[in-house]
């Protein structure tokens, strides 16, 4: 075999269905060889030994704020924190733009920014709002990953919630196209009429805001999205799900034989509601961090195999939108800024659960890119696919700080958070964008990412 561009050797490397100390052969962008020893030479070698090599995560739901909010978080800090967190393709949501991705146009136009400035590859999602039924077919053959819709009030006028009507029109015409339709599940006239209840009585605080999110209000929503499906055949995938009792009805929905999956968020992992009563609106989030009991539910669900995969769900914003000093709890943004510890969560999770590493890669690799139509090329490390990697040390500690964080916006309810291992380098298509913990001043190659071929249905509609 000719000179390779680079070798990883020495790693414990972590394979679809075991870990095996290996060297990992990189050319042209593409693992061409695994061997316990490569007997070849590289232009470079990094030397990981004592050290684990997983897949590069995925990161199915992010929200970056290109364009129109760039000074919310955009590609160029964005994908920089994502690649110190190991993760190598993120997902970014439609609602946070200006405009929304709605349209094709504006969808063309956040893949170019994103192509121009993203350290890491990127998927895109499409929205299903009020009017834009007519946009999702020219959306799904331009390549967006799924469609996004909200059953609870978004509180940003560019991306409005679905009404029923929408919501099915919508999901008819997604799953004739072949597509997953993602739901942001709660209810609205659950959640707006217990939230109007407490601005009455003027009940502001961290109790009052959990109240006014309850269970039950996620649990309708899930069921009523999945009477839709039922329906209209549209697959769905159910993002940061937050409750044992929602979790019940996907699985009994799977059990039925129904197309779909389920996401939880790092943050429900490692924090409950104490957090919130403690740290105020940086913890402030949708649906809202769980009690203590309740957590250990959702940790035990994933542990179980329940959920399918971890996302982020990073939502960041300029932390004036949170300040305490100018806005309630219930007037303040909503959202978790932590993109950059999905991986490192989910390793801690498994740690403290002695849940095996396969299952970590599964959950932030394998899973994400087999649901979205990505594992002819990424989700594993694997012969053919793209060399990306993460490589992380499960013996050095990571203590959260605002000279290690990435994002655009320094203040996150992870701060002052110590994991018990850390991401000692990230590669992208054998590119090297992290090295030493640190990212590289390596020039944005990122590359936007479409599901493997458009599928039938689409096919037969574009000839129409």
């Amino acid at each position: 075999m000719e000179r390779l561009d680079l070798i990883v050797r020495g790693g414990s490397v972590v394979l679809p269905g075991s870990v095996t100390k290996a060297d990992i052969g990189i050319k042209d962008g593409k693992i061409v060889a695994i061997d316990e020893q490569l007997k070849l030479e590289a232009e470079r070698e990094w030397d990981a030994s004592g050290r684990h090599v997983l897949p590069g995560m995925i990161d199915v739901h992010v929200h970056f704020s290109e364009p129109g909010r760039e000074h919310w978080e955009g590609f160029t800090t964005g994908s920089a924190m994502m690649a110190a967190g190991g993760c190598t393709t993120f997902f970014d949501m439609p609602l946070n733009g200006i405009p929304s991705t709605v349209t094709e146009e504006a969808l063309l136009d956040k893949a170019r920014l994103g192509s121009e400035k993203s350290l890491v590859d990127f998927g895109l999602w499409g929205g299903l709002v009020p009017g834009n039924e007519d946009d999702l077919q020219p959306l799904a053959e331009s390549g967006v990953i799924g469609f996004k819709a909200f059953l609870s009030t978004t509180g940003n006028k560019e991306f409005e919630a679905v009404d029923d009507m929408t919501l099915l029109t919508g999901m008819k015409k997604i799953a004739a196209l072949g597509k997953i339709l993602a739901l942001h599940s709660e209810s609205a006239a659950i959640t707006n009429w217990l939230k109007e209840e407490k601005e009455k009585a003027g009940l502001f605080g961290a109790d009052d805001y959990l109240e006014t999110r309850p269970i039950i209000a996620e649990v309708e929503a899930v069921e009523r999205a999945l009477y839709y499906s039922e329906i209209t055949g549209c697959a769905l995938h159910f993002v940061h799900i937050s409750s044992a009792a929602a979790v019940a009805k996907i699985e009994a929905a799977k059990a039925r034989g129904m197309d779909v999956s389920v996401e939880t968020c790092a943050h429900y992992l490692l924090f409950n509601h104490d957090d919130l009563r403690e740290k105020g609106t940086i913890a402030k989030c949708a649906p809202p961090l769980r009690e203590a009991d309740e957590q250990q539910r959702l940790i035990a669900l994933l542990a179980d195999n329940k959920f399918d995969m971890l996302s982020s769900d990073h939502s960041p914003c300029p932390y004036d939108m949170k300040d305490p000093k100018d806005f309630n709890l219930f007037q303040a943004w909503g959202g978790i800024s932590g993109g950059q510890f999905t991986l490192l969560s989910a390793l801690e999770t498994a740690l403290a659960q002695n849940i095996p590493l396969t299952r970590v890669a599964a959950w932030t690799a394998s899973n994400p890119a087999a649901r979205f139509g990505l594992s002819d090329r990424k989700g594993a490390i694997a012969v053919g696919l793209d060399a990306d990697l993460a490589i992380v040390d499960l013996n050095e500690a990571f203590t959260v700080t605002e000279d290690n964080y990435y994002a655009k916006h320094k203040q996150t309810l992870y701060m002052g958070h110590t994991f018990p291992c850390s991401v000692s380098g990230t590669i992208v298509r054998g590119e090297i964008v992290v090295r030493g913990g640190e990212v590289t001043a390596a020039p944005p190659t990122g590359s936007w990412q479409k599901p493997a071929g458009l599928g039938a249905a689409a096919e037969e509609l574009s000839a129409t």
